[in-house]
């Protein structure tokens, strides 16, 4: 059963050892070593965790990924989400982004930025029902981050037909 848990300070090193997991593959093939989540030191998670909500990512109570939420404006931006590299492709993060969806209710926007260059995670997004913003900004040469966003209503999505 996939659920997603509220991380605190307690969970920096948990988190941070998840997330260097999960963010690895990405390192290794693009080697951006000043923005990649992989890189990041304990202090910098110690400092995230003061400004965003963490959550784990557990797949039958073992901690399996992450996901941070950084509130932007008007909206609750999705920054980052990893899985580890042995759950991938096996649902766990479209469940843990619905389950996420429902935790805030109250939230009408969500925002995300992703990898241009990696067809599979703009698929997972789109699939979501987010949709690509236009906003394409450049990491490095070869490397891009698109951005997407989600407009909800009420308990429904945009997109659902919902009565609202």
């Amino acid at each position: 059963m996939i659920t997603v848990k509220p991380a605190g300070m307690e969970d920096a090193e948990a988190l941070l050892s998840v997330q260097k997991q999960a963010f690895q593959a990405l390192l290794k093939k693009y080697r951006d070593y000043g923005t990649n989540p992989a890189m990041e030191p304990l202090s910098t998670m110690k400092r995230k965790l003061l400004e965003r909500d963490y959550h784990f990512i557990q797949l039958d109570g073992r901690n399996v990924g992450l996901i941070g939420i950084k509130r932007k404006e008007e909206a609750l931006c999705v920054t980052p989400i990893g899985i580890l590299p042995e759950c991938q492709g096996r649902g766990v993060g479209r469940e843990a982004m619905l389950l996420l969806e429902k935790m805030y209710p109250e939230n009408r926007r969500w925002i995300l930025g992703t990898i241009l260059q990696e067809p599979g995670l703009c698929r997972f997004y789109e699939s979501l029902g987010y949709r690509r913003t236009g906003e394409i900004t450049s990491i490095k040469p070869g490397m891009d981050e698109v951005g997407y966003e989600k407009r909800m209503r009420g308990n429904c999505d945009e997109d659902s037909g919902g009565l609202f």
